[in-house]
């Protein structure tokens, strides 16, 4: 499953997983949707920790969700980006819509298998 997603009363995380592309964003905002119309959350955190791969398709979930949130309300955070995923969504100027905690740090010094 590409997203898991946690509800914590007025709170809803979404921990996404393998690629952010095209062929699964569809999946992923219904997902995340179905718990913001349900929760309607004062805060949604998407955590990108365990996702592989990122295209701009990553930008727009983020940019849809945040629109979804907003007409309740609601704020959102966006943790665990790549140094290749932070650098999109900081080109694309995600900080002016949502709070970026941190991003993940490389693995150095990693064999090729």
């Amino acid at each position: 499953m590409p997203a898991k997603v946690v509800c914590d009363g007025e709170y809803v995380t979404a921990y996404l997983s393998g690629e952010i592309d095209h062929h699964n964003a569809g999946a992923v905002r219904a997902i995340i949707d179905t718990y913001i119309m349900k929760a309607k959350p004062k805060k949604l955190t998407i955590d990108f920790g365990s996702v592989s791969f990122m295209d701009s398709s990553g930008v727009g979930l983020v940019m849809g969700r945040f629109k979804n949130i907003s007409d309740y309300g609601g704020k959102m955070e966006i943790t665990g980006l790549s140094p290749h995923a932070y650098k999109v969504m900081t080109m694309s100027g995600i900080e002016k819509i949502a709070v970026i905690h941190r991003k993940r740090e490389e693995k150095k010094n990693e064999k090729a298998d």
